[in-house]
């Protein structure tokens, strides 16, 4: 019986485990164009970068032309990273580089990563939180530097959020990479090897494979095994550029857009013909072969070029092409920005050439009326007209929205008699 006893306390568990501690790392590359424009918009004021997550946290860059503190009177330009979500004592550790854009390409760089600290990582307390440098560079050697090119900035930004972790399943893991499929069918493209179909567009020859094209495309699908006899005859297509076709082969066999600077190139001063930027003919395509996630990802491409100036162009593009995410957008953003979208070159096209779209807005303005009325975050479009005076507040509030075109024109009026009021010198009121 004692022997029993002694084997049983020899028999004990025994368990362990892990703290880790490590960091969440992300990067965000903030490209600041109209550098001298941007000179003169007062200390303390900034310029902000896109947000963008590392860590679960949102983030952003700031650059302040004059500088944030006063007492340097704008002989310096601030950068700070800041914490743009909601959380407390977030620890992280930081990189600011401004990137040297000669071919030397000597950056700037402060980091935490390539150095030990000795009070550890940064603690940001709360939402609006910064770590940065007031006097990140003295503006005047800026100016001269080959850091400014083109009249251009270019920062590059690192987080790194500190996560702290108890666990011991590492010890047993086995990593498994991400799909390579993508790669694999596009070395199939490139090849060419068991091509079946030839396409020709506009001189260029396309060899590509049925099964691959009709898998991804119904269009292609219905073109090739739906009833059509086999026939070894080139498919001539007329109504696409080369390079656009290219582009649309690039999606099916690789499920990501073709890394091309043309396609992501910003058209600003070239909005009336939006239609023809790489972009909206790739959209197109996409509608025109019924492949929604290319279509979606042109709309994003799209999207980050609206403006109170190119917003009804790309209305209307979207409208033709049944882009339902970028048609929504652009009604929600002139609907905020009524005013100034009227009076722009744009909207007179907007008029002209998609009359129904004016519905389709005045929805959506009223709309944004209601959820500013029940205290949400759109800004009432009412109160856009406010130099214009109460009468012209009144005359537009008393129409109604449900009698359809011949309200809607009648609404139109208002509003751009409001717009001419507002353009009025006091003189002339007078």
């Amino acid at each position: 019986m004692a022997g029993g006893s002694r084997n049983m306390s020899i028999l004990t568990s025994r368990t362990s485990s892990r703290s880790v501690t490590e960091t969440v790392n992300g990067s965000h590359k903030f490209v600041i164009k109209g550098y001298s424009l941007a000179k003169g918009m007062g200390v303390g004021k900034h310029i902000a970068s896109e947000t963008f997550t590392v860590g679960g946290y949102q983030w952003a860059i700031y650059f302040y032309p004059d500088g944030k503190n006063p007492e340097d009177n704008s002989a310096y330009v601030s950068v700070f990273i800041a914490l743009a979500s909601e959380g407390t004592d977030v620890r992280a550790l930081f990189e600011l580089t401004l990137l040297d854009q000669s071919p030397n390409a000597k950056h700037k760089v402060h980091s935490h990563f390539d150095r030990s600290l000795e009070s550890g990582p940064y603690t940001l307390k709360y939402r609006g939180s910064m770590w940065g440098y007031k006097r990140f560079f003295k503006r005047a050697q800026l100016e001269a530097s080959t850091f400014l090119k083109d009249d251009c900035l270019k920062i590059n930004c690192t987080v790194g959020v500190v996560v702290s972790s108890i666990d011991c399943s590492k010890l047993n893991i086995i990593q498994v990479p991400d799909s390579d499929a993508g790669e694999h069918y596009g070395m199939l493209l490139e090849s060419e090897e068991g091509s079946d179909v030839t396409f020709c567009v506009g001189g260029e020859r396309f060899r590509a494979h049925k099964l691959v094209l009709a898998t991804r495309s119904s269009a292609f699908e219905t073109e090739f095994f739906n009833g059509m006899e086999e026939d070894d005859r080139d498919i001539v297509i007329d109504d696409m550029e080369p390079k656009v076709f290219k582009a649309l082969l690039h999606f099916i066999y690789r499920d990501s857009l073709i890394e091309d600077e043309e396609l992501f190139m910003s058209r600003s001063s070239f909005w009336p013909s939006v239609s023809e930027t790489f972009a909206a003919k790739l959209l197109a395509a996409a509608e025109k072969y019924g492949l929604p996630r290319l279509k979606l990802m042109c709309e994003s491409v799209i999207c980050k070029d609206i403006s109170i100036d190119s917003v009804a162009y790309i209305l209307a593009l979207a409208d033709r092409h049944h882009a339902t995410e970028l048609k929504s957008i652009c009604l929600q953003f002139s609907a905020e920005n009524l005013v100034a979208v009227m009076q722009s070159d744009g909207f007179e096209y907007l008029k002209e050439n998609c009359p129904l779209l004016q519905s389709e807005l005045l929805k959506t303005v009223a709309g944004c009326e209601e959820e500013s009325s029940g205290e949400g975050k759109c800004r009432s479009v009412w109160a856009q007209f406010s130099d214009g005076g109460d009468t012209n507040d009144r005359s537009v509030r008393q129409q109604t929205w449900e009698n359809g075109a011949e309200r809607s024109q009648s609404l139109w009026v208002n509003l751009s008699d409001g717009v001419n009021n507002n353009d009025r010198s006091p003189e002339q009121e007078a």
